[in-house]
């Protein structure tokens, strides 16, 4: 059985006195091409919307309505780590850089943060708690994993439009078969991740000699 996020971490702490809890959550460290997006999100207690959930539990319309309704209705921060970052950092690197940018770009600074995964990234500017499969778990976490998969996919179906043929618009950068057999067809692209191994691969068998 699915769990269902609550309100529970969040009201654990604001009984504390603390009063802005930010949930956090990235989206895109599977992909082959494309940044990883990291979203902050402090839901207002009076206006948490209806149906946060775990974004990959959502369909693309769902996840689209709920990301409008939060924009409106609460404090949003997304940021993008480029493909250029993601082969200095290494992928989790990155996405830990992106969360920590997420929460430093909220326009009211967050006084705790709740953050999915089961770790804690560093220089975040304020304490934070990790929680595995925090998205399943706190709404805060919930709607920083829809908005910032909403983000990230209007990225890729944009990139789509100007290198056709890998299936973006659909697989958003990952390894499917349409995206592995454009790899072999139509080449790299400067948005392609060269340091994962079915890129890296590539450009191997193009550097190395035929006979």
């Amino acid at each position: 059985m699915r769990s269902v996020p609550d309100f529970q971490f969040e009201t654990q702490l604001l009984e504390r006195g603390l009063t802005h809890i930010a949930g956090v959550d990235e989206v895109g460290r599977g992909p082959l091409a494309g940044p990883v997006t990291a979203a902050a999100v402090i839901l207002d207690p009076n206006a948490v919307p209806d149906g946060l959930n775990d974004s990959k539990q959502l369909t693309a319309r769902r996840r689209e309505a709920l990301a409008e309704q939060l924009h409106e209705s609460a404090q949003v921060s997304i940021v993008h780590v480029g493909v250029a970052d993601i082969e200095v950092l290494n992928i989790l690197n990155a996405a830990q850089k992106a969360m920590a940018l997420a929460v430093a770009g909220l326009a009211r600074p967050a006084c705790h943060a709740l953050i999915d995964g089961n770790r804690v990234p560093g220089d975040l500017v304020c304490p934070a708690t990790p929680l595995v499969k925090g998205d399943t778990r706190s709404l805060s976490i919930s709607a920083a994993s829809i908005v910032a998969k909403v983000a990230r996919d209007r990225i890729m179906v944009d990139l789509a439009q100007q290198h056709p043929g890998y299936g973006w618009e659909s697989n958003m950068g990952y390894p499917t078969a349409v995206h592995l057999k454009a790899l072999q067809d139509l080449g790299i692209t400067p948005h392609h991740r060269r340091s994962f191994a079915p890129v890296r691969n590539i450009l191997w068998q193009e550097k190395s000699p035929s006979y």
